[in-house]
């Protein structure tokens, strides 16, 4: 059989497309959206490779048409998690054992039928599904999906590539097994790209793996499955199932060849993920590792000598864009006072001139958010903004759910920097903002690293050099991707490893080599060709 040490396609970004009206990409993903919205989905859990269903069916609507029905998923119970587990452990002997060219082959592939005739496709699932517009939804279940399958390959084969030196005589390697046993996943409802990642990162370095998505982004998630699939994934490797977190963390978390979590979602939940681990851990057959990207509050700081109008913008989509529910968003600004005048006109009247409503309308900028829960809480949060007399609502404040979750962008100014919405995340589109005095950056450098319990993303904005300078340095522990002069959301696979540490997560930086590191175990094998054929060392004989 013929052998090669073979190289990979050299990954780069996908080029984004831009949905202008009357471009093919436009037509064709309308087409596609009045196509999902016609049909009702049946979408069955995939365990071993079959399709599984339950008789319990729960409905998937539209955040900003939540009558309309698009489908309906089968939930699963323990049963189907001890099945999900029973199959990826009896695909992982022959997946691990395959070459790593084939492995690369599958996930290639998958980034290709993303790229072009499931592009359409994995775009319109998000919009309808999670209620994102047309190019958030383009940057994130294209791009960035199809960019981490790409990028990841290539450290696969960089990795792989990493071996130590030998000594004369000898030969030194290093084997880089995957975990002895199965990975867990558990995939949040925002990013679609994160959902598909966080399994196929496992699986690419030879793991198998029991997914459950949010229930949020199960419509997108089917999606994704059929590409796996259709990519070539074997049956059992990644196992998709949508059983309640209390009902997989039992019967995981107490399985004794559980050998890791992949994680992306709150901070509490992963903590108490850890905690059960932890008392869990003389069950298990190695020690488990532990990755998760949890939550943010994420900030733009301005020095006296930013400029305003590069700052509004920042403030107006790094706060607002997919209705202030990613992870990097900008949810509390610290204004110097010189500036605020004129920032706080451009923001408003950035604010004034976003559309809100459904996603199939292509002009709306604002789209609703995820659920009725999400939109209580914001709310709640509002309504308690209008009362307090130490803040101001500058903008927005309003929110309907007569017909989808919409609450409008809003910005809170408080007069304490320790404010509740300053603190707290809120994962929606509300913006507090704190007016400094321009003379106390310092200080105030000091109250922004004070005031949160995450560490996730952040910006500063100056022109002024030593104070970009003493910004970075201030704040180095309080943000895992930092910006200079520009918003805080927006990381780029192969550009910008994400990923934040404090309450925000362990760091291991999605989209980076340093990811695929934590998901396998390296063998070290010495062979030593011409073996000593006598115990005794020069140091023994006698003077």
């Amino acid at each position: 059989m013929p052998k090669g040490i073979y190289k990979v396609p050299v990954a780069i970004n996908e080029p984004i497309k831009n949905y202008a009206p009357g471009s093919p990409e436009r037509i064709e993903l309308q087409a596609m959206l009045k196509e999902l919205r016609s049909k009702e989905l049946d979408a069955p859990m995939f365990i071993g490779g079959k399709e599984v269903r339950s008789e319990n069916k729960m409905r998937m609507a539209p955040p900003h048409d939540h009558k309309h029905t698009l489908g309906y998923f089968h939930k699963s119970d323990k049963n189907h998690v001890k099945q999900a587990i029973d199959a990826a452990l009896a695909a992982k002997e022959k997946w691990a054992n395959l070459a790593w060219e084939h492995r690369a082959g599958i996930f290639l592939k998958a980034a290709e039928l993303l790229a072009g005739p499931y592009r359409a496709k994995i775009n319109a699932a998000t919009m309808l599904g999670q209620s994102k517009n047309a190019f958030q939804a383009e940057i994130d279940s294209a791009c960035e999906i199809i960019d981490f399958l790409r990028f990841n390959v290539q450290y696969m084969t960089e990795i792989y590539a990493e071996q130590p030196i030998s000594s004369p005589g000898i030969w030194n390697r290093l084997e880089w097994r995957p975990l002895e046993g199965f990975i867990y996943a558990l995939t949040p409802f925002n990013f679609t790209a994160i959902a598909g990642n966080l399994p196929s990162s496992c699986a690419m370095m030879g793991n198998v793996v029991v997914w459950k998505p949010s229930n949020a982004q199960v419509y997108s998630a089917n999606v994704l499955m059929e590409v796996f699939q259709k990519a070539g994934v074997p049956a059992g490797v990644i196992n998709l199932i949508y059983p309640s977190g209390p009902d997989a963390a039992e019967v995981v978390f107490n399985h004794k060849d559980f050998a890791g979590i992949h994680f992306t979602g709150s901070t509490e939940v992963f903590q108490n993920i850890w905690q059960t681990i932890g008392t869990n851990i003389h069950n298990y057959r190695s020690y488990p590792r532990i990755v998760g990207e949890t939550g943010g509050k994420d900030y733009i700081m301005a020095h006296s000598s930013a400029d305003p109008k590069p700052l509004a913008t920042a403030l107006s989509r790094g706060a607002f864009e997919y209705q202030g529910q990613k992870c990097s968003a900008a949810s509390r600004a610290y204004i110097p006072s010189n500036l605020w005048k004129e920032v706080k006109e451009y923001v408003v009247a950035d604010l004034k001139s976003m559309k809100m409503g459904p996603t199939e309308d292509f002009t709306n900028f604002i789209n609703a958010v995820i659920d009725e829960k999400s939109f209580d809480k914001l709310a709640s949060y509002i309504d308690a903004a209008k009362k307090d007399k130490d803040v101001e609502i500058i903008a927005g404040g309003n929110y309907d759910k007569s017909k989808g979750y919409f609450i409008e962008p809003t910005i809170i100014v408080a007069k304490d920097p320790k404010y509740v919405t300053m603190c707290e995340e809120l994962f929606g589109p509300v913006l507090t903002v704190f007016v400094y005095d321009e003379h106390k950056f310092e200080q105030t450098l000091e109250v922004l690293d004070s005031t949160s319990i995450y560490a996730l993303t952040g910006a500063i904005f100056a022109q002024d050099r030593y104070a970009v300078e003493l910004a970075t340095k201030k704040l180095s522990n309080s943000a895992g991707n930092f910006y200079i002069n520009d918003k805080c959301t927006g990381a780029v696979v192969g550009q910008q490893p994400f990923g934040g540490a404090r309450g925000s997560g362990t760091n291991d930086k999605a989209g980076a080599k340093i990811n695929l590191l934590r998901w396998v175990s390296p063998r070290t094998i010495k062979e030593t060709f011409v073996p000593p054929l006598d115990y005794k060392y020069p140091f023994l004989q006698a003077d």
